[in-house]
């Protein structure tokens, strides 16, 4: 089967990376989590004060961007590739609630945005990649083979996101997370710099009512068309 590369758009907690590494495992493709990018970001801004609820200091962060080292280890014991900011693994710090609330915000400035998507689309220059984010159809790989846009209710997305964030033990409630989904839908959708679109050639699914094994599969068979043509 000829290699392509798999570009997964959508809104927050529709399972993008989940379906993501479900392909990338069963295609023996490499999986790029660019959210988790964003994330280690957001986190790097928060630990050093440069954001918070009351301040934001875009130019501190733009220029301490050069101090940002960011790469995937896998991890065998996963089964998957876990994130490194500045050779620390901060995996579990990036996937709270208090980071989701930034992260957004600060993947709304060009200057990170420049910098991350430098960096994914060298990840992609061989194919046999899928990549999943907000703008990866659209800016990072435009002439991806297959597009996919995942999007769902806020209700379900928050609902996924707070039984997610109860099982790993947070203390959150499901008004929160909700609010956080909402927030992050309008940041996602009016930021100036590569909004969250659906690209003309995307192929969109709801999975509101689809569980991961019909999705999956719905994907594959795409998959298996589009070999087929390339």
């Amino acid at each position: 089967m000829k290699k392509i590369t798999i570009a997964i758009d959508g809104f927050s907690s529709t399972g993008k990376s989940t379906l993501a590494k479900q392909l990338a495992k069963h295609l023996g493709y490499v999986y790029v989590d660019t959210g988790a990018m964003y994330r280690a970001v957001a986190y790097f801004a928060m630990d050093n004060g440069y954001i918070n609820e009351e301040s934001f200091d875009k130019e501190t962060l733009i220029n301490a961007l050069p101090d940002i080292n960011l790469k995937f280890q896998f991890n065998p014991e996963l089964g998957f590739a876990e994130m490194f900011l500045n050779e620390v693994n901060v995996e579990k710090e990036i996937r709270t609630i208090e980071v989701s609330k930034f992260v957004s915000r600060v993947a709304e400035v060009s200057e990170v945005r420049a910098k991350l998507v430098e960096q994914q689309q060298q990840m992609g220059k061989d194919k046999a990649i899928v990549m999943d984010g907000r703008d990866i159809g659209t800016v990072v790989f435009p002439d991806a083979e297959l597009k996919i846009f995942m999007t769902a209710s806020a209700e379900t997305r928050a609902q996924r996101r707070f039984d997610e964030l109860q099982a790993k033990g947070d203390d959150v409630s499901y008004e929160e997370v909700l609010k956080n989904v909402q927030e992050r839908d309008y940041i996602d959708s009016h930021r100036e710099d590569s909004p969250l679109v659906i690209a003309d050639d995307a192929i969109e699914i709801d999975n509101s009512y689809l569980t991961r094994e019909e999705q999956f599969t719905a994907v594959l068979e795409l998959i298996e068309e589009v070999t087929k043509t390339v």
